[in-house]
């Protein structure tokens, strides 16, 4: 089994926190999105992981080696592929066409999910979908009354269906998936300057490929800073039922009380405070004589006197003041 990432972009939704990492790199319960993201798919596949090939832009040499590892902790190679313009999801999957052979999983970096059921090996391929109240923002799927995918529809503006596609795809014929990819961009089968990849799923199906939805419990989207503090906040209640351990031994809690469940990352200091519930504290934090509900600290943040709800933190920044809903980038100083 092979599996490819496409994550070119920084996200520019989740701003200012991508200006210096890229969205899949964002930590939510204390782990960056894309590592969450592969131990899922890992967990749902029948087979061992060969290969996982990111898709990435100009991120530098020290988040791909930190990708590589992502790779390597699953027993896998890890492989960097590069997308060097945003022509579509079409062209960015196309950008890792080594890996297009055989059974292959497609999963964009910016959607976590929860699911219980496993690939079907059978399949000619698995949509994974989410039955939502308004679909006319999402890319959605049509079945026929066997319940097999016949149509592929970008934001419609008319009811058509209410199963919206996450981003998780897997297919049984890599190859079949690379000839149609091949065919958009030699074709110029271009909408809104980019390569689609329902474009693609659209032609299989016309020429006979059964395509089944796989349905999600739930779908955790991290595409801006409100979204991801609830994301943070389900994962850190996921991670607590399995039984982990989420506060770091070499923690420092000093006169604090921490309400469970929190992710408390090495070398944190507390003091002085209460953090929680649903609270992320990353690497080298540091909280003073302050209140925080439902927020995310990166590495490295300093926190005095404050009073914190629903907020995002940026790593190596500084907040002493009072009550607020915060969203600072790394390096931030507010006084």
């Amino acid at each position: 089994m092979k599996v490819i990432v496409p994550m070119a972009g920084r996200g520019s939704r989740l701003r200012p926190h991508t200006l210096t990492v890229p969205k899949p790199l964002v930590p939510v319960g204390g782990k960056p999105i894309v590592h969450r993201l592969v131990e899922d798919i890992a967990a749902m596949c029948s087979e061992p992981i060969d290969e996982i090939g990111f898709v990435i832009g100009d991120f530098g040499p020290e988040i791909e080696a930190e990708l590589i590892k992502v790779a390597e902790k699953l027993g896998a190679k890890g492989s960097i592929f590069y997308q060097d313009k945003p022509l579509g999801t079409a062209h960015a999957v196309l950008c890792a066409e080594k890996l297009l052979e055989g059974p292959v999983v497609v999963a964009f970096a910016d959607t976590l999910f929860r699911a219980n059921f496993k690939i079907d090996p059978e399949a000619d391929g698995i949509l994974w979908v989410k039955q939502i109240e308004d679909p006319s923002n999402f890319g959605v799927v049509k079945l026929n009354d066997k319940g097999e995918i016949i149509d592929f529809v970008e934001k419609p503006r008319e009811f058509v269906s209410d199963l919206a596609m996450i981003g998780i795809y897997y297919f049984k014929d890599g190859i079949a998936l690379r000839d149609e990819l091949n065919f958009l961009v030699e074709n110029g089968i271009i909408k809104s300057g980019e390569y689609q990849l329902p474009d693609a799923l659209r032609r299989l199906t016309e020429k006979g490929k059964r395509f089944k939805p796989g349905e999600v419990e739930e779908w955790l989207d991290c595409g801006n800073k409100e979204v991801t503090v609830i994301t943070n906040q389900r994962v850190l209640e996921y991670d607590q039922e399995k039984g982990l351990d989420l506060v770091d031994d070499s923690a420092k809690v000093l006169n604090s009380i921490i309400i469970p469940p929190c992710y408390i990352g090495k070398d944190v200091i507390l003091e002085n405070s209460v953090v929680g519930p649903h609270v992320s504290l990353g690497k080298g934090s540091m909280v003073t004589n302050s209140i925080i509900k439902n927020s995310i600290l990166q590495q490295y943040s300093i926190i005095i006197d404050a009073n914190l709800k629903d907020s995002m933190l940026g790593s190596h920044s500084k907040y002493k003041g009072l009550a607020r809903d915060l969203s600072l980038s790394d390096y931030s100083i507010i006084s």
